[in-house]
């Protein structure tokens, strides 16, 4: 039997509720939810939307291609590097800071990207509107398991797995339809009021208070943090490539490596002696591991063919950048749309059934893009994207949720931030891998073929190796559980000094499934 909670809501220090009370969501909850959902699909959009822009931008800005290429790559080392400071950010101030932080950040780079005069300072607005987006997802998720009833859990994830799944998607197709008609600054400027409206609303509404600890920042964990996650990522983006001239993928995968280790080691002497940047304890949560795991797995597979797919119907059908996005919008719509089932039967049958499912259907569409053709009809990839967008609602919403509710509250923060950093390193080593196999293999087969088959090669070896990344996936879907902090088997399962951003409702209400 699961013991008393030692932080009790008010309700139930006085008048215990049954537990449907106890479980349902107030007004003053969804408010919040919705205000953080909005405002994180906003800037996760934003990831995605300058990918069609670059070769506009080169013309217009005069710079040549692997000099355009950092406005993407800026962005993606600012997000891994800033994601694992976090956790600190998330227990030291209230829910309200951060999110005035994130937004204010955001709408400060929006801006100034908007009427930048050069690519100079286009570089630095990113690099600012990365530094909110980082922040915005864990305080999403931290924010909704502080919030919501784990019984309520799933539905709710659902609609937060809308904005980490729909968002990215729906990025090129919206800067697609502006760039046809418009400035390549009109991306920024339609972002910019719906930004601002978010942070004033979500400031006058959202809770100021935090009632948790005020670690303090250890400063050589957030120096080590820089080398280590920026190298990596940096390094993975590099494999593969045209080369910019730079150091290449050596160097920053060496100096990454070794920082990534001593920061993890100076995590591991924190947790005994101090507040560590990045709680690794999270990691003794069986459940939390294996779907970490797993996320890591399904985003190194989406990631691969969000870049293969795009670049087979460009390279090989003849669409152009709005057709493309326009082909693979019913994806992402078909995505978002069943996220918030998804999330619903999960709080009825658990994860198992959503997850092996759902890694099946990656699978096996991955194994059919392996035969497309020059010649294969446009629709027919359309369909295999839309399956693909089906399997990987039922794999996002109950994975992240099955990963996070096992976690006692004071590592909600970290848990969330450890999972979006290993996201951004599996994004990017998904994308390097897949790349360097496809840009290797149709090297190889050109000597020998026309280059249209010889490309056609270089998409099936790539494809084939995310089929074998998605076999991986449906192994450790089978070994998903929900789990609760009752029965996760953990000792200290209670949160003592867990950062009560949200004033939250006790998470020991509910059985797992």
């Amino acid at each position: 039997m699961p013991s008393a909670p030692e932080h009790p809501s008010p309700s139930a220090a006085g008048h215990p509720r049954s537990a449907r009370e106890q479980h349902q969501i107030t007004p003053e909850t969804r408010l919040v939810v919705t205000v953080l959902v909005v405002a994180a699909f906003v800037v996760i959009l934003n990831e995605t939307i300058m990918n069609v822009a670059l070769q506009r931008l080169m013309g217009e800005l005069h710079v040549d291609a692997p000099t355009v290429q950092w406005l993407a790559t800026a962005f993606m080392l600012t997000m891994s590097v800033v994601i694992p400071t976090t956790g600190f950010l998330l227990q030291r101030l209230s829910l309200r800071t951060v999110y005035i932080l994130a937004m204010g950040l955001f709408s400060a780079g929006t801006l100034l990207a908007a009427v930048s005069p050069g690519f100079g300072i286009l570089l630095l607005a990113r690099v600012v509107q990365a530094s909110g987006t980082a922040i915005m997802m864990p305080l999403l998720m931290t924010s909704v398991l502080n919030l919501i009833p784990i019984p309520r859990r799933g539905q709710v994830m659902g609609t937060v797995s809308i904005v980490i799944s729909v968002a990215p998607a729906l990025g090129p197709t919206i800067s697609g339809l502006i760039l046809q008609y418009f400035s390549w600054r009109f991306m920024f400027l339609a972002v910019l009021p719906i930004a601002v409206a978010a942070l004033l609303f979500g400031a006058a509404k959202l809770p100021a208070t935090s009632d948790g600890e005020r670690p303090v920042l250890d400063v050589l964990s957030a120096l080590l943090s820089v080398p280590a996650f920026g190298g990596v990522v940096y390094g993975l983006s590099q494999i593969g490539g045209d080369g910019t001239g730079g150091l290449g993928p050596v160097v920053p995968l060496a100096v990454g490596g070794v920082a990534l280790v001593l920061f993890v080691l100076r995590q591991l002497a924190l947790q005994r002696s101090g507040s560590p940047l990045l709680d690794l304890r999270a990691f003794t949560y069986p459940m939390y591991t294996i779907a970490t795991a797993l996320l890591m797995v399904g985003m190194m597979a989406l990631f691969g063919v969000v870049i293969l797919l795009p670049l087979y119907l460009q390279e090989l059908r003849g669409l152009d950048t709005l057709g493309t996005g326009l082909l693979l919008l019913p994806g992402g719509l078909v995505m978002g749309l069943l996220a918030p089932t998804v999330g619903k039967w999960f709080d009825r049958v658990g994860p198992v059934p959503l997850t092996v499912t759902g890694t099946s259907l990656i699978t096996a569409v991955l194994v059919a893009l392996a035969f497309l053709r020059p010649d294969t009809s446009v629709w027919f990839a359309m369909g295999l994207h839309v399956v693909l967008s089906m399997g990987l609602s039922l794999l996002f919403t109950p994975t992240f949720t099955s990963g996070l509710n096992p976690l006692p509250p004071r590592l909600y923060s970290h848990g969330s931030a450890i999972l979006n950093t290993l996201q951004q390193v599996a994004g990017a080593a998904g994308t390097a891998l897949l790349v360097a196999v496809m840009a290797g293999t149709a090297r190889g087969a050109a000597a020998s073929m026309p280059a249209p088959e010889a490309a056609m090669a270089g998409f099936r070896a790539a494809f084939l190796v995310a089929a074998a990344a998605g076999v991986a996936a449906i192994v450790l879907a089978a070994f998903l559980r929900n789990r609760t902090p009752d029965d996760s088997g953990t000792p200290d399962e209670h949160g003592r000094g867990a950062p009560d951003l949200l004033a939250p409702v006790n998470p020991e209400i509910a059985s797992s499934h």
